[in-house]
């Protein structure tokens, strides 16, 4: 201890915070410590051991409780407050917080070493917005909580973002907006994050929604600022062992993503867009005509309205163009297609359900108080309009009984359009506040109205909501996040990766984006492949395209649907392994797509790396970015070999390769001693099972030890693990240079219908002598330099396979 002590001495005394702020005294109260100041009051608490709150209540003002983001409540009992006559201590068994007297100054610590301190804290100061937000961030003056944060570090975080993975040096803008048809850079976008994540291995979470900045160091000074222009002054710090277990905390924090329903990890069918049912029929059979899988067709605002403008909001269907839609969501369902429909917030005052939204008072108003008379309209490009109250109790209920009328007929997901809000001045009142107070909470909330829905409406399934605008934790309301309106270009592709890395370490695991691009007219086929070769191994395979140049896989010429078609039924092959993953991140909030600094966090040439990653634990991607590209680079991590996914070639640890490039698919390496299960191509996850399935095992001598698993359940019920109707098949290898053993087990939920399996165990990379299974020897395949085991699979049952080198 006097150790840790004499550390924090020493390191605090290099800064000093606000002169005119006073420690006046302390006390502690219901596990918080209170440290009152000359111009107000510090609240400090602990979480957890990895996670510690700090709220400023400047004089004259009340502490606001309510937080848009958290859902943890404090542990109890695992802080202890120490004191000497200089400085009070809040520590935890992972971090350390320090109050020094004179001059006043609040340090936090991770293992002995300094994370951040606040450097002038709170003060505010005079309203300077950035260009690109002039006329939407408006405000005399701004509240600051200000740091001081070390030279070395390299920041990641503030949301969705084309800026280069370390993002210090900017000023960002929290103000959730669309970016149409950026491409490589894009400095504001619609999904905005109060957020900084650290390569010192720490986040810091600005608790408060309202609009404002977060300053990454742009003066290069050394500080860390967020600016608001109201609101609370929260904020935690949050610490990890490792990035993924960093992460899990924030999750733990901020809530977890429900388990998807397995459907949404198959091929989407989607355009801008559908004009009448006849052509989604016929778009449907076009792929059951190829035998191309998919799982759902979304579709745009044409199901209300035959043009683009002055029809938003009737949220009804459009009858002469779509006649009978429960039957054709009826047939579509008997297939095992979903339908999903898109919705936006907007009420146009042209709108059929206008004049029901303003005599139930469910619109924002022009009146401060929320009850107010009027309804606030105003122009934008679809028309006049209002906008959902989705704040208002009323309008909340209103909003949501429109979606469980549309979910009875048959819809099986919804699509949340405009939810920035895409247009919402700031004059606009709800009875959530301001405009200003809650627009970047809006789209939070209208994910968290559908969420709650179906909890209260149709509790055993599992939503699906996509979404291009959130907040904070909006994760817990099972959202699906999209990167927006990219542009349709070898540019736009090339921004992908560090939007979904990024977006994942902040929560949101399901980042993705439109398939081949969205914006503009460009029509280029190696550009659209690339962009699925891609899609393959990131978390929603959606193409989605303005209606100049199909997006669906089944609307293509000849040659480039049969190139399309392998990828998609690699998308269909791997789902028991991204289901895994899914489940892995409902459990711990893991990323499904990760930077290559997860696996070696201590290497800083890998700590700006985004065009390589890795998804899962186990597969190690570089999408092709470029036009004509022959060859490209791969660094392949130190932990493990490294073997092509398409030829088993072996890749060294450690090592730095040249890789060529080949049309069919882009650079894909499996991590030596990793477990793939993988099934048969289906025509959609109706027809999915693992009665019979291919577990390929990669043997790495360098490995000596490995494991996986494969979750799985029903792949609807909502919360089927905690209702125990899951299984859990568990991997283990052990090899000492003569002998391979591989052990099969499983966990199985007392409420789940297990089913037995015939399993083909590959084995790649290998030439065996015999294979002994449960002390048997038995046959087995060779082909090249693999060989093929089958195994019965009983219920209940181990398996010990023993191969002999």
């Amino acid at each position: 201890m006097k150790k840790i002590f004499f550390l924090l001495f020493i390191t605090s005394l290099s800064f000093a915070q606000n002169t005119n702020r006073k420690f006046e005294s302390f006390k502690e109260s219901n596990n918080t410590l209170e440290i009152n100041t000359s111009d107000g009051v510090y609240l400090i608490k602990a979480y957890s051991e990895k996670i510690v709150e700090t709220s400023f209540i400047p004089k004259g003002e009340y502490f606001n409780p309510i937080s848009e983001a958290v859902v943890a409540v404090p542990k109890k009992g695992i802080s202890k407050v120490i004191k000497t006559p200089s400085r009070i201590s809040l520590y935890t068994k992972g971090i350390v917080v320090t109050i020094q007297k004179s001059p006043f100054q609040i340090s936090y610590f991770n293992q002995q070493k300094l994370l951040l301190s606040e450097k002038n804290g709170y003060f505010k100061q005079k309203h300077i917005p950035l260009e690109n937000v002039k006329g939407n961030i408006k405000a005399d003056s701004t509240e600051v909580l200000q740091f001081s944060i070390s030279p070395d570090e390299m920041l990641y975080g503030g949301g969705a973002r084309a800026l280069g993975m370390n993002r210090r040096g900017n000023k960002l803008a929290l103000y959730n907006r669309a970016d149409y048809g950026y491409e490589t850079y894009s400095k504001l976008m619609n999904f905005t994050v109060p957020m900084v994540l650290s390569s010192k291995m720490y986040a810091v979470h600005f608790d408060n929604s309202a609009i404002g900045y977060l300053d990454l160091d742009s003066k290069k000074d050394n500080t860390l600022a967020y600016e608001t222009i109201s609101g609370r002054k929260t904020y935690q710090v949050i610490v990890g062992d490792s990035w993924t277990d960093l992460i899990s905390n924030y999750t733990d924090l901020t809530g977890k993503q429900p388990l998807p329903a397995r459907w949404t990890l198959g091929n989407f069918s989607s355009r801008f867009g559908y004009h009448s049912q006849e052509e989604v029929e016929k778009t449907i059979k076009k792929f059951e005509d190829d035998k191309i899988p998919v799982d759902a067709i979304i579709l745009d605002l044409y199901w209300f309205g035959k043009g683009m403008k002055g029809t938003m909001g009737n949220l009804d269907w459009e009858k002469e163009t779509f006649p009978n839609p429960e039957k054709m969501m009826a047939d579509l369902n008997a297939k095992g297609i979903k339908t999903v429909l898109i919705t936006e917030p907007f009420v146009l005052t042209t709108s059929k359900k206008w004049q029901e939204a303003v005599d139930k008072k469910v619109v924002a108003t022009d009146h401060p108080e929320a009850s107010g008379e009027k309804p606030f309209t105003y122009d934008f490009y679809f028309g006049n309009t209002g906008i959902v109250d989705i704040f208002k109790p009323d309008g909340k209920d209103w909003f949501w009984n429109i979606y469980k009328k549309l979910i009875n007929q048959g819809v099986g997901g919804l699509w949340g359009d405009l939810g920035e809000p895409e247009v919402f001045p700031s004059e606009a009142v709800t009875a959530g506040g301001k405009a200003d107070e809650v627009h970047n909470v809006y789209g939070h909330n209208w994910a968290k109205l559908i969420a709650d829905g179906y909890k209260k409406d149709f509790a055993n399934q599992r939503p699906f909501i996509l979404m291009r605008a959130g907040y904070s934790g909006s994760q817990r309301f099972g959202m699906m996040p999209w990167s927006g309106d990219v542009s349709r270009s070898w540019g736009g592709l090339q921004s992908q990766m560090e939007i979904s890395l990024q977006m994942g370490m902040q929560g949101l695991g399901y980042m993705h984006s439109d398939l081949g691009g969205f914006a503009g007219d460009y029509f280029d086929n190696e550009l659209y492949l690339r962009w699925l070769q891609y899609g393959v191994f990131q978390p929603i395979f959606r193409p989605h395209a303005q209606e100049e140049v199909a997006s669906e896989v089944a609307r293509k010429d000849i040659i480039t649907k049969a190139k399309a078609k392998k990828q998609v039924e690699l998308r269909y092959q791997l789902l028991p392994y991204n289901y895994t993953l899914a489940f892995e991140n409902n459990q711990k909030g893991t990323p499904l797509m990760r930077p290559m600094f997860f696996e070696e966090p201590n290497n800083s040439k890998l700590l700006t790396v985004c065009e390589t990653y890795l998804w899962g634990n186990d597969f190690l991607v570089t999408p092709i970015t470029k036009s004509g590209m022959t060859s490209t680079s791969v660094y392949f991590p130190k932990n493990n070999n490294w073997f092509d996914f398409y030829s088993d070639e072996e890749k060294s640890a450690g090592t730095t390769s040249t890789i060529e490039v080949v049309e069919d698919h882009i650079p894909v390496f499996v991590r030596g001693g990793a477990f793939i299960p993988m099934i048969k191509t289906i025509q959609n996850t109706s027809k999915y099972s693992l009665d019979n399935f291919d577990l390929h095992y990669y043997f790495d001598a360098k490995t000596a030890q490995s494991s996986g698993k494969l979750y799985n359940d029903d792949g609807t019920t909502a919360n089927a693990f905690e209702k125990g109707a899951f299984e859990i098949l568990n991997f283990n290898s052990n090899t000492n240079g003569k002998t391979v053993v591989i052990k099969l087990s499983s966990e199985i939920g007392k409420n789940f219908q297990y089913s037995d399996k015939n399993v083909s165990l590959i084995v790649h990379n290998i030439k065996a002598k015999s294979v002994n299974l449960n002390g048997k020897t038995i046959a087995f395949n060779t082909v090249k330099n693999k060989i093929e085991i089958p195994v019965s699979w009983t219920k209940a049952s181990e398996m010990e396979i023993k191969i002999q080198l």
